[in-house]
């Protein structure tokens, strides 16, 4: 308890916000001000009036609260917390394929850094990739990094994408026979897989949803019991939020690694020590803008 008083302490003397994503460690989720998806903490990052956020997650997602916010201090507390998806493409590589196709609009996952977002026409997350696209209908696309992601937006919407071959090692760990070894034993369960996961997962799978969408239709659904295929740091949510429920991890295989770098020991010395602090330069900061406030507006 000394810890979380001690960060209870400099929140107040900072003025500052600590927003977790729901797949971070189970203390720290219970430490943050605000838990959620990544298209729940784009939004909430718009709203923030402290003066300093605190923004335990993957690098990305710390960019882009930088992005949005330019006038606050943004503070990560693990510098190293990275997202192998994001480091599959680069501006360059994406400015090289996009001379390849010079007529697509390109759409990036904000599941990419900053450069690449610099690049791109709008934004979109796992919960709003669907619409975002349906703004773009008649028109080449490029999509990046994820390759499954773009996929189920491509057979949703009945139309081709540019794909780039990116992916999530944390979702490529999951197997369909983990998703029916589960449903063999709990044959009333509700299998629910991110669109993160290769079409083999998706295809044994009884509902495709992003993170937020889970924990809605979790809510929702009279269904007691469910199969989580996504990262393991959602099911402390889920359970949080539905204490009545029983949620079944997917696979012991479904842990980011840099998603579990962040602690609460971290949180409390990147507060005293102010840092590691995220900064985007303009004007790679301006255009990459740009493309979220576009997904944003049209959310």
């Amino acid at each position: 308890m000394k810890i979380i008083d001690e960060i209870n302490r400099l929140k107040a003397e900072q003025h500052a916000i600590i927003l977790a994503h729901n797949y971070q460690l189970p203390d720290v989720q219970d430490l943050a001000d605000f838990t959620g998806d990544s298209l729940e903490l784009s939004r909430k990052a718009t709203e923030i009036t402290a003066d300093t956020i605190v923004f335990c997650g993957v690098y990305f997602m710390a960019e882009t609260a930088a992005i949005l916010n330019p006038d606050k201090t943004v503070l990560i507390p693990d510098l190293h917390a990275g997202c192998p998806m994001a480091d599959m493409i680069t501006a360059g590589q994406l400015r090289a394929f996009k001379a390849e196709h010079p007529h697509a609009k390109v759409v990036c996952y904000v599941n990419s850094t900053a450069e690449v977002k610099a690049e791109s026409d709008c934004c979109c997350t796992s919960g709003n990739a669907v619409n975002i696209l349906r703004h773009y209908e008649g028109q080449d696309v490029i999509f990046v990094p994820d390759q499954h992601l773009g996929t189920v937006i491509a057979e949703t919407l009945g139309r081709d994408l540019i794909l780039w071959p990116g992916y999530c090692p944390t979702h490529a760990r999951i197997q369909p026979r983990d998703i029916q070894e589960l449903k063999a034993a709990h044959p009333d369960a509700v299998a629910l897989a991110h669109p993160e996961c290769p079409k083999p997962v998706r295809m044994v799978a009884d509902q495709i949803l992003s993170t937020g969408q889970m924990c809605r239709f979790a809510k929702e659904s009279p269904a007691m019991e469910f199969i989580v295929a996504t990262e393991e740091g959602l099911l402390h949510r889920l359970r949080l939020e539905n204490p009545e429920k029983i949620f079944h991890r997917v696979s012991p295989f479904a842990v980011c690694p840099n998603m579990k770098l962040t602690t609460v020991e971290k949180v409390l010395f990147c507060l005293r020590n102010r840092a590691p602090q995220v900064h985007v330069e303009e004007p790679i900061a301006d255009r990459a803008r740009r493309a979220i406030h576009q997904m944003l507006a049209w959310s």
